[in-house]
């Protein structure tokens, strides 16, 4: 039988429970019960003045605002204040009465802005978060994973002007100098001289197949001294000028910057997080954040595993310095076509040269301020063979092959990739590392920056990792009632 509806009168007065309202297997019940939040006021405290100014809002109240705000993809702080005013779980979660006043948005944006501006207020919180993870055990730190992930930059592509860089000196350089000093002294060569007044560019140390006459990596150019000459033009935002021009194959072109994230093989906790512009090399700031996590959280790092953009001499020098078992993915460089590829070329340790298709010997040379070995052929024996013209394309009919000092360390990740555990950990990949991506980027509102500048962008970066942390955290403790 169908009626008519009428509303119902409402009493002037009516007398609710607030908690009645809010699902018993609601997240943020899960979150409530399991997640201590009383560390951030001992952590911001230091930025209020005990005894000046009216009373603050709760600082807690604010971070847990924003924590909302990112647990469910709430881009606008305008639109989160709106969303707590109508939502009892908001509500509940965050300690407001149903007609508690909600903080306004401009407050939470002036903590951020200003308040919180240039200190490690996020840093600290993201970090205390992963302790706790920790204290639980859900974190072991044996075992990571580290990638990265570009944020399309709050910047129009269009809109940008042509600049230099200069580039300082690299963080290993000096004990890569250290290396070719030691190098070129055992096979009896003279120190390299200093260059002053002009700068020298450092090939990528990662190892390529030989293209012409010479072994060469062109991923990206450095500079090996500290100097003004500008030595690189690239593209500047007006908008946002920290922001990098990303151009890569398979990527979208544009200006972006570039999320590298760490997680732990264990629960898949993500570990640590760092924003630089998009046109950086992914293994530029590798080796500093693993570090940082050894320090910071005292872990005993055994094992990593990176894809193919991480392979570097120089990352892999620091891992075997490390003592970590390293996994990273492998590139095969084709060539040019017609030409013998690098690896037709056989080194004997021994005689400490390399052996051509034909069985003649390119015999050592010298070690270049770049740290790589060169053999150089006889040309007179060249001229002669058959297969000259699939060998070199030198006029003096000379084959060049370079190897680098530090070769060995990528020849070490080369085979722990082929050793079972190593096909275990990078298969493992992309249950860990690619998937705490992909569920940011879905649930999280994580594929664009909301904020310009590098700062501004790590605090939202660190904001999306602690929220994500804190879900499965609250999920996982739950699950074992």
């Amino acid at each position: 039988m169908l009626e008519k509806q009428f509303p119902e009168e409402k009493p002037e007065f009516e007398i609710v429970c607030l908690e009645d309202y809010v699902p018993k297997d609601h997240l943020l019940r899960k979150i409530k019960k399991y997640i201590d939040f009383s560390f951030i006021h001992d952590t911001v405290s230091h930025l209020y003045s005990p005894d000046i100014g009216r009373p603050a809002i709760d600082p807690t109240l604010l971070i847990k605002m924003l924590f909302v705000g990112y647990l469910y993809g709430i881009r606008s702080e305008r639109q989160l204040e709106q969303d707590i005013k109508v939502n009892m779980a908001y509500r509940w979660f965050l300690g407001l009465r149903i007609s508690g006043k909600v903080p306004h948005h401009s407050t939470i944006s002036f903590n951020r802005v200003k308040r919180f501006h240039g200190t490690t207020v996020f840093q600290d919180i993201f970090d205390r978060i992963v302790e706790q993870a920790m204290q639980h055990g859900l974190i072991e730190g044996r075992v990571l994973f580290t990638d990265s992930t570009h944020l399309k930059a709050n910047a129009n592509k269009k809109k940008y002007t042509n600049g230099q860089v200069t580039e300082t000196i690299k963080e290993y350089m000096e004990e890569l100098n250290r290396a070719v000093e030691s190098d070129r002294k055992a096979h009896g060569k003279k120190p390299l001289l200093e260059k002053k007044s002009k700068a020298v560019k450092e090939k990528s140390l990662l190892p390529m197949e030989d293209q012409s006459d010479r072994e060469c990596s062109l991923t990206e150019d450095f500079t090996c001294e500290t100097q003004t000459t500008p030595i690189r033009e690239i593209k500047v935002s007006t908008t946002d000028k920290e922001s990098g021009y990303m151009y890569r194959e398979g990527k979208p072109e544009g200006f972006f910057y570039l999320d590298h994230r760490t997680v732990d093989f264990k629960y898949n906790f993500i570990t640590d997080v760092h924003i630089t512009a998009g046109n950086v090399h992914d293994s530029v700031p590798y080796l500093s954040r693993l570090e940082r996590q050894k320090e910071r959280f005292g872990f005993k790092v055994e094992a990593v595993a990176l894809d193919a953009g991480y392979l570097t001499s120089a990352l892999c020098h620091g891992l075997s310095e490390a003592k970590v078992f390293g996994v990273i993915g492998h590139r095969r460089f084709c060539g040019v076509k017609g030409m013998f590829v690098k690896r037709k070329y056989r080194y004997d340790g021994v005689r400490d040269c390399y052996v051509c298709p034909t069985d003649e010997d390119l015999k050592y040379r010298t070690t270049t301020r770049e740290g790589y070995r060169e053999y150089v052929s006889n040309p007179e024996r060249c001229r002669m063979c058959g297969f000259l013209k699939q060998c070199t394309q030198s006029r003096n009919n000379r084959k060049v092959i370079t190897r680098h000092v530090w070769v060995e360390s990528v020849e070490e990740i080369h085979s722990n990739r082929l050793t079972p555990e190593g096909k275990r950990l990078y298969k493992a990949r992309s249950q860990t590392i690619e998937r705490s991506f992909a569920d940011a980027k879905e649930l999280h509102g994580y594929r664009y920056c909301r904020f310009r500048g590098r700062e501004r962008v790590q605090e939202q970066a660190l904001l999306t990792a602690g929220a994500q942390n804190i879900k499965k955290m609250a999920c996982i403790l739950s699950s074992r009632v």
